[in-house]
């Protein structure tokens, strides 16, 4: 009798704690959902696949371009982020007639844009087979509608296509402009797998006119890889360059503010920049050049800051060697504080920021490889100079000439010990 009750002392005690700790739990559970940030909306990405009869060329490591494709879609299809909403669409899988009319037409979305069923997807691609017509200009307006919705949140679309739209007079450069005057926050990338300059051309303005990138692809991996960078990307934050457009020289270069901006430069040339530094900040910046055609091998990407009078702060640079698609470089700069500055009013010394690459064409036969310029991503930004002593920036490593004092200083050094090394040994031997 006594444990009987005991339990029901216990198991009441327990109900009361459970029944006190509920309306507490849904209080906090409705503050979170009030004060806390909103669910950002789901990025969406439509791969946009060209199946025109020209994708069963066996020109794509001894595969045709359609197996390539169709082993890329698998691999992103595996790959997805969660959170990435995907959605597949075809151009010219469905029409094999010479009405073009018809073949015009031939533009349907085959998997809907949402959460991706891996298998449901896979199937999908694995019925399609080379084709009809190549109708781009339809199919990106297709692919416009299928991303449009109120709920905000990136929306991309990622074109991969061998051949130029066959369905004028409806341009897909005028197509894509349509698209961005809009003013809707979708991003046009474009991979094409033939490096041909019509259609080079074409893609690439295609992809500037809403901020993405063109990308020349002609081995199975690198599609693979480049496709499933460009939906990755789409998960992050969408940050819309500037465009702007580089000087020929220090003195004419257009003064540009922190942030993101964007600019074309030929093969072998140099932009120049200007940026406003007040005493006591660092300005940091980095430089990434897209390789959107065939170049040749060995090349390299220079970023330099000089003073208004030309000379060098500090550089940096990087080397590639055809094996990547994207090279960038950076640095680092910090101005000192002025002794005899206004406090209220500093002075800010212009710097400027000089851009230049050492591409060059992979073939002599490329007459037309330095049109349109290379996609060239400038970050700038500006911020509190260092003020921790261990920072080598704060000693003016960035300009070289602390570092080249050391090496100097390390290399007479050790010249003496060395010298004295030698003398002790020879007079050692002639001893014994």
């Amino acid at each position: 009798m006594i444990t009987t009750r005991r339990a029901a002392v216990v198991v009441a005690a327990l109900l009361a704690v459970v029944a006190g700790a509920l309306p507490a739990a849904s209080t906090a559970a409705a503050a979170t959902t009030a004060d806390g940030p909103t669910a950002r909306p789901a990025p969406k990405v439509e791969l946009v696949l060209d199946v025109s009869g020209s994708m069963k060329t066996r020109d794509i490591d001894g595969q045709s371009r359609m197996s390539a494709a169709k082993q890329a879609f698998n691999d992103v299809i595996d790959a997805v982020p969660e959170e990435v909403e995907l959605g597949i669409r075809t151009l010219g899988a469905d029409y094999p007639g010479e009405d073009k009319a018809r073949g015009c037409k031939d533009t349907r979305q085959l998997y809907p844009v949402g959460p991706i069923d891996r298998t449901e997807a896979k199937t999908a691609v694995a019925t399609l087979s080379p084709t009809g017509w190549t109708p781009i200009g339809p199919a990106l307006l297709g692919a416009a509608d299928d991303l449009d919705g109120d709920e905000g949140g990136s929306r991309r679309i990622v074109l991969i296509s061998d051949g130029e739209d066959t369905c004028g007079p409806l341009d897909p450069c005028e197509v894509a402009r349509e698209i961005a005057a809009k003013g809707v926050d979708l991003v046009i990338d474009t991979l094409g797998l033939v490096p041909n300059a019509k259609i080079r051309q074409q893609l690439s303005c295609i992809a500037e006119a809403t901020g993405g990138t063109y990308t020349a692809v002609q081995h199975k991996e690198d599609l693979s890889d480049k496709v499933k960078q460009l939906v990755d990307r789409a998960a992050d934050p969408v940050v819309t360059p500037v465009p702007v457009e580089g000087a020929a020289a220090c003195a004419d270069a257009p003064k540009i503010e922190p942030g993101l901006y964007t600019d074309r430069q030929p093969l072998g040339t140099h932009r120049w920049y200007r940026v406003d530094v007040l005493p006591g900040q660092e300005l940091r910046a980095s430089v990434s050049v897209a390789a959107d055609r065939p170049l040749a091998d060995d090349y390299g990407v220079l970023l330099r800051a000089v003073t208004a009078h030309g000379r060098e702060l500090v550089r940096g640079s990087e080397a590639g060697s055809g094996r990547t698609d994207v090279i960038s470089s950076g640095l680092r700069h910090p101005e000192r504080e002025r002794e005899d500055a206004d406090t209220d009013k500093p002075a800010a010394t212009p710097v400027c920021l000089e851009v230049s690459n050492s591409f060059a064409p992979a073939s002599a036969k490329a007459a037309d490889a330095s049109a349109p310029g290379m996609p060239l991503e400038l970050t700038v930004d500006v911020v509190d100079g260092p003020s921790d002593a261990s920072d080598t920036a704060a000693f003016g490593l960035g300009r070289g000439w602390w570092l080249l004092g050391v090496l100097v200083l390390a290399g007479f050094l050790g010249g003496l010990i060395f010298g004295w090394l030698s003398r002790w040994r020879f007079a050692v031997w002639r001893t014994h």
